[in-house]
């Protein structure tokens, strides 16, 4: 989980230096980040599917050993194409690495104690994120941008023979091996889910006619990949599944978190620089105070969801997102640094009881043939969620600043966009809320989990 999530975030400094080691333009470099994002969305559902039929640990030791050797091909790349394809390479790793990490919590961890592990799991998402901006930057200054991919040579190395010495063997079993693989569903879904990722980031939340013709391409993939799971034998996605209201509201909550939790990070950097003046170091520094509160939330929420009930701790930490969202909203300019400090780690830390509670929920009760599907299924929502927030909450902040560009607004119209998107964010809360209350009236025990994976 640390270095998969390492890998999202310690490229991103190196683009302004990658410009200028390729002369490429910042639009053909951001491909660099791009490439990992849409490999990682698009295939993390299918290498979940796919440690389920053949072994996860089998397939996790091999996603460690592809990730690691994508790694060095990014480390060695002469070409900035080369490197993409490579940052591609390392992020189908990166999937089988997210997808089936949280899938072995449920064969490695007694139920009581899933929350903790939930908890502990994110702690490292959390501080592979922290780490990466600053890792990478004293990586570059001391040895040049290829030093930031090849870290992660002794550090998969690492990765790989702890998992093949502590995580247990895949145990035989006939009726799952025989299951067989849906390389029509697969295909349909990564063309649906690469489309819309495209369509979603191109452009930079200004949407042309191409934009839409890429929706319009993710929307036929889509109902075409239902269609096709309701007619194969062995579906990447059972359909059934969904049925379930506890795997249902799960997915859409995450999918709505991560959109606001993006906004943090789109909003952000504009706000502390062109509203509150700070130097681009002291932005910096700011920005890492949202993965360093939720790396130490992590376990303790862990702990707080195993006591008090998934349940309880997911409504808890929707109302702490709300709360933080709806200050920001309400923030007056003259509270400065702190003023924006308070509710962003008020945010973070809710966000950290809540993805804990979450993935708990989630996963506790999944029955083995289904973990590493439902697993990335998670990670799916979650990352079309930051991919949309990225989009669509970049758009609601540029429009309600009033400028066609927000590099040059003056600080009264960003903080009037900051205050504007972050309105919105809160409400897209409040519905999530409203969807987790619901849910309270209904009796997941009505439908057996076990009888919708069969």
């Amino acid at each position: 989980m640390l270095l998969s999530s390492l890998g999202t975030s310690i490229a991103n400094v190196s683009l302004p230096t990658l410009t200028q080691a390729f002369a490429a333009s910042f639009q053909d470099v951001q491909w660099v980040v791009l490439a990992y994002l849409l490999a990682v969305t698009s295939l993390i559902v299918s290498v979940g599917r796919l440690g389920d039929i053949i072994g996860r640990r089998r397939l996790l030791l091999a996603g460690i050993l592809l990730f690691t050797f994508a790694s060095v091909l990014s480390g060695f790349a002469s070409t900035l194409w080369l490197l993409v394809a490579a940052r591609a390479t390392q992020g189908l790793g990166a999937a089988a690495m997210m997808a089936l990490t949280m899938a072995f919590v449920g064969e490695t961890v007694p139920k009581t104690q899933t929350g903790r592990a939930m908890g502990l799991l994110g702690t490292m998402s959390a501080v592979g994120t922290a780490l990466g901006p600053s890792l990478g930057g004293v990586l570059i200054a001391a040895f040049g941008w290829r030093a930031i991919f090849l870290v992660n040579l002794p550090l998969g190395l690492t990765a790989f023979f702890l998992a093949r010495q502590f995580l247990p063997a895949d145990r035989p079993d006939s009726q799952h091996i025989h299951a067989g693989f849906d390389g029509v569903g697969t295909l349909l879904l990564a063309l649906a889910l690469a489309t819309y990722a495209l369509a979603m980031t191109i452009g930079r939340g200004h949407f042309s006619s191409f934009n839409v013709a890429l929706l319009a391409f993710a929307a036929v993939s889509s109902g075409l990949f239902v269609l096709a799971e309701s007619r194969v034998a062995a579906p990447l996605i059972r359909l059934a599944l969904l049925r379930d209201p506890i795997l249902r509201v799960g997915l859409l909550t995450s999918g709505l978190v991560s959109t606001v939790m993006m906004t943090t990070l789109v909003v952000g950097p504009f706000y502390l620089s062109l509203a509150l003046g700070l130097e681009s170091a002291a932005v910096g520094l700011v920005l890492s105070m949202g993965p360093l509160v939720a790396a130490l939330t992590g376990v303790p929420a862990g702990r707080m969801t195993d006591r008090l009930g998934a349940h309880r701790v997911t409504v808890i930490g929707l109302l702490g997102i709300a709360s933080g969202s709806i200050i920001l909203a309400l923030l007056p300019a003259p509270l400065g640094i702190f003023g924006y400090l308070g509710p962003i780690v008020t945010i973070t830390v809710s966000y950290a009881l809540f993805q804990t509670a979450n993935n708990t929920a989630v996963m506790r009760d999944v029955t083995a043939n289904q973990r590493g599907t439902v697993s990335g299924m998670l990670n799916l929502f979650r990352n079309l969620g930051l991919i949309t927030g990225a989009s669509v909450m970049g758009a609601v902040f540029a429009f309600a600043s009033r400028v066609s560009d927000i590099t040059v607004a003056g600080p009264a119209a960003v903080a009037a966009g900051m205050r504007v998107t972050f309105g919105v964010a809160a409400t897209l809360i409040v519905v999530a809320l409203f969807i987790v209350m619901s849910n309270r009236a209904l009796k997941p025990q009505s439908l057996s989990r076990g009888q919708l994976s069969t």
